[in-house]
């Protein structure tokens, strides 16, 4: 799900910057830079989750091989 709302969170905002640009110059403009906006959204929202699933992953990995600190 967490993968999923964030792929649906970034497309929409590369939608609505792909046809804000598109926008200047013609309707068919808009209308391609935000299927463009919305693909490179969803994409960039998927590597994402990804990479913070990675880092978290990580992160347990490095804690479990400190040792705690107590002597």
């Amino acid at each position: 799900i967490k993968r999923a709302l964030s792929r649906a969170r970034y497309a929409a905002l590369g939608a609505a910057v792909g046809a804000a640009i598109g926008g200047l110059f013609s309707k068919n403009a808009a209308s391609t830079g935000g299927a463009l906006g919305a693909l490179v959204g969803a994409t960039v929202g998927e590597k994402r989750v990804s990479l913070d699933s990675f880092v978290d992953d990580l992160k347990e990995q490095t804690d479990e091989k400190l040792p705690t600190g107590s002597q």
